[in-house]
């Protein structure tokens, strides 16, 4: 039988949301880590966005490397009892986990373990149980640092001179999330810059010279650009008077048809991120600058 804490009605958190007056079940999630817990945080997210009104309440435990440090999480989990998964590379931490969730009557799951048994019995190696492999100061490391800085430079229009040492460009109107998609490829190594559609001024010269780079569109509805412009107005000049044009939706509709038609005319790809989270906009772009970088490279052995 499932535990939940506790109950709610779950308030409207804007036009979009559909689940007004809903009662939302909470529920205790420990997540223990010898590392930073991302991993742990991602998959528990994934699993807990399947199931509709049931929301988590995170407990996370990172760099648990020793019996004291496990103990702390170990009382914590008495005192809030609720599922346990936990990504521990030391066999006695881990097994003193399991022991005590065995004891707490409380599920316990070593969410890579499974993977693990996959990896060794294809791959016929040994497990190394190197305690955060995956944040090792290798060369993708500062890859990816250079690929943030580069990012941050470019954002918002800045420094268009060297747009050709992009691998990502995005160009869109206001609001339809380039910062942050940016933001998530530089993350992954891919150095991206972005360029705003703005009504009246040109778009910079370099745009049309560059050849390395994928230059992707971004748009979205004039209804969800509306609602998320005014939200930003609003919340930076509350009391002062609105731009009526920025937030005008006939005005909007005008913004994402040029940007649509500048794309049509000039061969680049254009995404629709009205009802996309910014991971999966990136997702879409990631496969198509595999696409755009094949391409290039079979333009070069011809």
């Amino acid at each position: 039988m499932a535990r939940f804490i506790q109950s709610c009605p779950r308030t409207s958190t804007g036009p979009e949301d559909n689940n007004l007056g809903k009662v939302r079940n909470f529920f205790h999630l420990h997540m223990v880590s010898d590392s930073t817990g991302e991993t742990l945080m991602t998959v528990s997210r994934a699993a807990t966005a399947q199931y509709e009104n049931v929301q988590a309440i995170e407990h996370v435990y990172p760099l648990v490397r020793s019996v004291k440090q496990l103990d702390r999480a170990i009382a914590e989990i008495e005192g809030a009892p609720g599922i346990v998964l936990y990504t521990l590379v030391d066999p006695e931490i881990a097994h003193r986990l399991e022991r005590a969730c065995r004891e707490l009557t409380v599920p316990c799951v070593n969410i890579l373990d499974p993977v693990f048994k996959v990896f060794q019995s294809y791959l016929n190696v040994t497990l190394t149980g190197r305690i955060g492999g995956q944040h090792a100061l290798d060369a993708d490391y500062f890859s990816r640092i250079e690929a943030l800085n580069f990012t941050m430079l470019h954002d918002d229009g800045q420094i268009p001179g060297d747009l050709n040492e992009a691998d990502v460009v995005l160009i869109g109107v206001s609001r339809t999330s380039k910062t942050p998609t940016c933001i998530y490829l530089a993350n992954r190594g891919i150095k991206a810059a972005n360029i705003p559609m703005v009504p009246g001024i040109a778009l910079p010269f370099q745009l049309d010279e560059i050849r390395h780079p994928l230059v992707v569109g971004l748009v979205a509805s004039a209804e969800r650009i509306q609602h998320i412009r005014q939200n930003r107005v609003l919340g930076i000049n509350p009391v002062g008077r609105l731009n009526e044009d920025y937030i005008d939706r006939k005005m909007i509709a005008q913004e994402v048809a040029l940007t649509r038609k500048l794309c049509a005319e000039r061969g680049w790809p254009l995404i629709d991120v009205t009802r996309r989270s910014i991971e999966e906009t990136a997702a879409e772009i990631m496969g198509l600058l595999r696409e755009h970088r094949a391409e290039a490279m079979s333009g070069q052995t011809l």
